[in-house]
């Protein structure tokens, strides 16, 4: 610690200096002043003997910034002879002109403006060990002398780091853990110059009165430090990386084999990914940090990112190091892991954000199989978070009115006349447009709001139809084909909504056709079937839909009591001479021997996804009776249909 300065001064130095007296005026005039500090420092008639022996290191300056008198404790803290501070440089003592905002401070005391600068110090001594040290500069009143006091504070600051590491990290595995994986992040990203940060990150203000100074980061340290004692800075490439990792199975392992072992496991799997990530980070700067973030959570975070084949490589890496067994106090145990992976641009990215985020490819790593690694796909997510929207809003939209129905008309095969129709659904998002059945229909039985959406769409095609019948009695009713829910049949007492409905809006039973699944129909028993009973015992007909795609037990049809099998369009698809492809030859014998069965169980068969007149008149030929699909008209409002009833009413 010499007289000369350690780097160079502040441009705001030598922008502020003056020309100084000669050093023998300086000295006489500021004399008396500085022994009036002792005197009322020490308290003693003897001030000079009490000042130098004083246990507190001080020394005054004079208004430039000079030592004028230094006592020996000061000597003794900086490693020095007393006489040698004489007329050295306070700012380069105790390094006050490292940044910019503590010098400014510091000259502001010396001039005058301010009350009082407090700042933390890591100085080097001589012999080579550092030290913390707490400075602190004050005017002395009806003086132009400053009074500098330095305290040795380094216990504190190492019981400090002690306590702090250990409010840090994870005591199973030894990590950081969530508070301090969470602090390091907060940090990157705010003192990222990609986020408006810069040397001091976002900045931290000061203004008049008392300054008050902590340097660097979480101990204090100029450059806050990861765990490993490794600083970490602000990143050059301007993009962050997360790997977000659980084990696959590890509630299984505490449960059978015991916490103990669940905790060795821990630690185990700590190493590993330790290991990975300085391997990956050796020609990196700082490395990455390896947090524990609670249970069987795990982190790697990933500073100055140099883009997704890093954060995948590192991903794969740590996948195929945990597949290798572990050996635990004799026990053999194997492991995987699902991991998330996020990586992107530092500039607009939040904490919450980036966890959300890499939560999310987690969860997506966990249904597509676990013992993977996902990247996060901002197409995927859009989905989720649509989904997301539309859960939150259906049942509102149902209470707001902004379901409506369409219906597709029913033609019979044979002569070319409107049977009936099938009622369709559509939401009227305010945000979205117009949404069709599989956008919410999956949504809706999840939650549960299938049951009053069903029961709307219900009463709202039953009212429809019964319309219909007024509007042009003269002409043969058509009945109205709804779809239901394996879940209403379960959630909701249907036989008794149906029977409310169709009293309330004067439908014929026998106009009414609901549409179930026949993976929700094949294998009924109990309640379902009891409902289904009893609907067809109203008169109410009960329709397999996309019959010949799933279960296919053809021993249930004679158990049930079904009235019409639909069709699946795959099996119509494959009737297509219109498009250059040959029929098969399959699906129309397997089309025809269903159509036989049906009617010799007395049942009707509809046909979808007609769209050609090669497939309607070769489905008329193998008996069908009745056909739905583009041919003949796509889904219309209500009004289109009353057109259609219209044109084939009789002429009077």
């Amino acid at each position: 610690m010499s007289g000369t300065s350690e780097g160079p001064r502040p441009a705001a130095v030598a922008a502020s200096g003056t020309v100084r007296p000669p050093v023998t005026e300086r000295h006489s005039a500021d004399r008396a002043a500085a022994e009036s500090v002792a005197r009322a420092a020490a308290g003693h008639r003897d001030y000079r003997g009490v000042f130098q022996t004083a246990h507190l290191a001080m020394a005054v300056l004079d208004h430039h910034g000079t030592v004028i008198s230094a006592n020996d404790a000061l000597a003794e803290l900086l490693g020095t002879e007393p006489g040698t501070l004489f007329e050295q440089t306070a700012a380069d003592l105790v390094d006050l002109a490292s940044d910019i905002r503590t010098w400014h401070a510091y000259r502001e005391v010396l001039e005058g403006r301010r009350a009082r600068l407090r700042c933390t110090r890591r100085l080097k001594h001589p012999d080579g060990r550092a030290l913390w040290a707490e400075v602190n500069v004050s005017p002395v009143p009806e003086s132009r002398s400053v009074l500098l006091s330095i305290a040795d504070i380094s216990d504190r600051r190492e019981l400090q780091a002690r306590l702090r590491h250990l409010q840090m990290h994870d005591p199973v595995t030894r990590l950081p853990n969530r508070t301090l994986f969470f602090e390091r992040l907060t940090s990157a990203l705010d003192a990222s110059p990609y986020n408006g940060g810069g040397p001091f990150g976002k900045g931290r203000p000061y203004g008049g009165g008392s300054a008050v100074y902590s340097e660097g980061g979480p101990l204090g340290d100029t450059g806050a430090r990861g765990h490993d004692g490794r600083s970490y800075g602000h990143g050059g490439t301007g993009r962050i990386g997360l790997c977000y990792l659980d084990l696959d199975g590890f509630k299984a392992v505490n449960d059978t084999l015991g916490h103990r072992t669940g905790d060795r496991l821990l630690a185990a799997v700590a190493t590993r990914l330790t290991e990975c990530a300085d391997h990956d980070g050796y020609t990196r700067s700082g490395g990455h940090l390896v947090a524990r973030l609670g249970g069987d959570e795990f982190a790697i975070l990933v500073e100055d990112s140099t883009g997704t084949e890093q954060l995948a490589d590192l991903a794969r890496s740590v996948l195929t190091t945990l597949q290798l067994p572990f050996d635990l106090a004799g026990q053999r145990l194997s492991v995987s892991a699902s991991i998330g992976v996020v990586e992107r641009a530092v500039a607009g990215t939040t904490p919450t954000g980036l966890m959300q985020a890499a939560d999310t490819t987690l969860y997506w790593a966990k249904a597509d199989g676990k013992a993977r690694w996902t990247l996060f796909d901002p197409e995927r997510n859009a989905h989720r978070m649509t989904r997301q929207a539309l859960t939150s809003a259906l049942r509102p939209a149902i209470e707001d009115d902004e379901f409506v129905l369409q219906y597709q008309p029913l033609v019979g095969m044979a002569d070319g006349v409107v049977r009936g129709v099938e009622a369709l659904v559509r939401w009227n998002h305010p945000q979205f447009g117009t949404l069709s059945p599989n956008r919410f229909i999956g949504i809706a039985e999840e939650d549960g709001s299938i049951v009053q959406l069903g029961r709307w769409v219900l009463h709202t095609a039953c009212r429809q139809a019964r319309q219909w019948q007024r509007d042009h009695p003269r002409v043969r009713p058509l009945f109205v084909s709804v779809n239901v829910a394996v879940r209403q049949v379960w959630d909701s007492d249907l036989v008794t909504d149906v029977a409310e409905i169709l009293a309330e809006t004067g439908l014929a039973p026998q106009l009414l056709q609901l549409e179930l699944t026949e993976s929700a129909v094949m294998g009924s028993a109990g309640r379902p079937l009891q409902a289904l009973q009893a609907l067809s015992d109203m008169g109410v007909r009960i329709a397999i839909d996309d019959f010949g795609t799933g279960y296919s037990n053809l021993a249930y049809l004679s158990r049930l009591p079904v009235s019409v099998l639909k069709l699946d369009g795959s099996f119509v698809r494959g009737f297509r001479y219109d498009d250059g492809v040959h029929p098969s030859p399959a699906d129309e014998t397997i089309v025809e021997a269903l159509v036989q069965l049906a009617h010799r169980l007395g049942l009707t068969v509809t046909a979808e996804c007609v769209e050609t007149s090669g497939q309607a008149a070769r489905l008329q030929r193998i008996g069908c009776d009745t056909g739905q699909g583009w041919l003949f008209s796509r889904p219309v409002a209500p009004e289109r249909i009353a057109e259609m009833i219209a044109a084939t009413a009789p002429r009077s």
